[in-house]
């Protein structure tokens, strides 16, 4: 039997990382067949040595997260259970002190997966990202979040965030009131994005001035968008057509993410997802890049994880629509 110890800066970070009533060091004790003793400021790990090993690895992520004043919560522990027994225990450290930005109530946003991570940084350094991803995986917020910033650093001088109008397979009839009020209801996860970020009011003058924009796809055929940070929401519900035109709004000094769910799509029979069309054709173009975030990216709650792979088990194997996190090639 071997036991390794790793040593907390206080006994409120162990009991954090042992979790409430001890929660999160069952956990880590189930998954890798081991058991952990708390010795003051130490936590001791006993067991086969391979097992100790990816057990004390689980340790040393929540102790980063301590470290950072991050709340450990039990989407974090299952992460690291699965991101360790998947043989990536060792992306795990250091890509949570990446502070992005603070919301408007001062809370920090970082990354909280490997995935998202590697989203962000393909934003950063690519004109057009593409993002495919389950629902909970911060594909929207995120996108939000960097376009937030760049207009903060004056890198874009606007933000236009849209999505089709699709109804998520109900029929709602006529809807009353004027335009807006009519499609306000499809746009509101991006309203609520905005206002955790900048707050109500100031979102509000912004939007007066014409330096945020938030509107049906409808509403970008003709136009050409310049010093833009522009976001397409929902993209899995787009055409061919659609997709092939909201591309092609792109102008100089601006950057476009696409995000969409291609489990989720509520076009109608037989009709083509823009988003999967536009992933197969644009795979290799350079410049752009395709980011793949998996369920482990998930950070809503824990039974949402659960509830994805579920209904990704009983379809079956999916077919390749991306080829792998980035994909980039040089064309001529």
């Amino acid at each position: 039997m071997t036991e390794l110890c790793l040593q907390f800066p206080s006994l409120e970070s162990v009991a954090e990382t042992f979790g409430p009533q001890d929660a999160y060091a069952r956990k880590i004790e189930s998954a890798f067949e081991v058991i952990l003793v708390n010795r003051d400021i130490e936590i001791c790990v006993r067991g086969e040595e391979s097992n100790v090993k990816r057990a004390k690895a689980a340790l040393e992520y929540l102790k980063q997260l301590t470290s950072l004043s991050d709340t450990i919560r039990p989407q974090n522990v299952d992460y690291a259970i699965q991101m360790i027994a998947s043989g990536n225990g060792d992306q795990l450290l250091n890509f949570h002190s990446d502070l992005i930005c603070l919301s408007a109530s001062g809370k920090p946003i970082k990354a909280k997966t490997v995935g998202q991570k590697e989203y962000l940084e393909n934003i950063r350094n690519h004109t057009i990202t593409l993002a495919v991803g389950p629902a909970g995986t911060g594909k929207t917020f995120l996108a939000v979040v960097m376009a937030t910033v760049a207009l903060r650093k004056k890198e874009v001088s606007r933000i236009i965030i849209t999505r089709p109008a699709v109804e998520a397979g109900e029929r709602l009839g006529f809807l009353p009131g004027d335009l807006q009020s009519k499609i306000d209801p499809y746009l509101r996860p991006l309203y609520d994005a905005l206002y955790e970020l900048i707050g109500m009011e100031a979102f509000q003058k912004y939007q007066e001035k014409g330096v945020i924009e938030v509107a049906p796809l409808a509403y970008m055929r003709g136009r050409t968008l310049d010093d833009s940070f522009i976001i397409l929401d929902e993209a899995q519900n787009t055409t061919p057509e659609q997709m092939k035109m909201f591309l092609t709004r792109l102008g100089f000094r601006s950057k476009i993410v696409v995000t969409g769910d291609i489990t989720q799509i509520d076009l109608p029979p037989n009709t083509k997802s823009g988003l999967k069309d536009a992933v197969s054709l644009l795979r290799g173009i350079d410049d752009i890049s395709i980011t793949e975030l998996k369920s482990r990216d998930v950070v809503r709650h824990t039974l949402v994880t659960k509830v994805i792979e579920a209904y990704e088990k009983r379809r079956g194997p999916a077919k390749n629509t991306t080829s792998g996190t980035l994909a980039k090639r040089k064309t001529k």
